[in-house]
C-alpha cells in the first residue's frame, strides 16, 4: 500500500506541475490537498511517510479518530475541514483543524467566530460557494457571496482567506471555476479551493492554489 500511495502521489505532482507551468504558473503556488476522507488512517500515514503534509477530511468526528495520532508522530501535518460544517461540531474542529474550507452561512460564521475569540486559535476560513445553486448541496449562492463575504471579514472578523466549489457533476466544470474566480478577484480574495481528482488539471488553469485530490491517491473510497 505504502509503495502505491508513494507513486500516485508522484504522479498527481507531476500532473500538477504540467499543468501549472502551461498555465504559466509556477508548480509551488499550487498546494494538493490530499483527500483521506473515508480511508484508513494507515494510508495516510503512507501518504505522510512519502513527504505529503497536506490532508483534507469531509467529517470532523472521522478527523478527531485518525489525525491525533498522526499529528503526534507528524507535528508538520496540516488538516483541512472540506466537508459541512455543523455548528455543535465547531468546537472540535477549530481545536483540530488548521483550514476551515467549508463556511456556508451566517449562523455557522457566527459560532466560528465565537469559537476562535474564546480559544485565541484562528484559523484561515474559505467560504464555500454553491456555484450551481444546487439545493442539495451546501454552500452561499453567487448572488449572496459577495455580502456574505463582507459579513464574515469585516463585521465578524473571520479571517477569511478565499473561497471553494464543488461544481455540478453534469455541467462543465469550467463554467464554475472561472464564476469563483472573478467573485474573487473583486472581493480581493486570494485562494481559491477548486478542482478534484477528474478536473484539477481543469481548475489549475482558472487559478486554483488549492486541489482537492482524494481517488487519484488513495484509490475508490474505502478500499486502501
Amino acid at each position: 500500500m505504502e509503495g502505491v500511495i508513494a507513486a500516485n502521489l508522484a504522479a498527481v505532482r507531476s500532473r500538477i506541475d504540467a499543468a501549472a507551468r502551461a498555465a504559466g504558473r509556477a508548480p509551488e503556488a499550487v498546494t494538493l490537498v490530499a483527500v483521506s476522507k473515508t480511508h484508513a488512517a494507515a494510508s495516510v500515514r503512507a501518504a505522510l511517510a512519502a513527504g505529503h503534509r497536506v490532508f483534507g477530511e469531509n467529517r470532523v468526528q472521522e478527523a478527531q479518530a485518525k489525525y491525533p495520532a498522526l499529528r503526534e508522530a507528524f507535528p508538520d501535518l496540516a488538516l483541512h475541514l472540506i466537508g459541512p460544517l455543523q455548528t455543535n461540531k465547531v468546537r472540535d474542529a477549530v481545536a483540530l483543524c488548521d483550514v476551515i474550507e467549508t463556511v456556508d452561512r451566517p449562523r455557522l460564521a457566527q459560532a466560528l467566530a465565537r469559537e476562535m475569540e474564546r480559544s485565541g486559535r484562528r484559523l484561515p476560513c474559505l467560504i464555500e460557494v454553491n456555484t450551481g445553486e444546487e439545493p442539495q448541496k451546501s454552500g452561499i449562492f453567487p448572488a449572496a457571496a459577495d455580502d456574505f463575504i463582507v459579513e464574515c471579514r469585516d463585521r465578524l472578523g473571520l479571517p477569511i482567506r478565499g473561497l471553494m466549489c464543488v461544481p455540478p457533476l453534469d455541467e462543465e466544470p469550467a463554467l464554475h471555476f472561472a464564476l469563483l474566480r472573478e467573485i474573487a478577484r473583486r472581493t480581493g480574495l486570494e485562494l481559491l479551493s477548486m478542482g478534484m481528482s477528474a478536473d484539477f488539471e481543469k481548475a489549475i488553469r482558472f487559478g486554483a492554489t488549492h486541489v482537492r485530490v482524494g481517488t487519484a491517491i488513495f484509490g475508490v473510497r474505502g478500499t486502501t
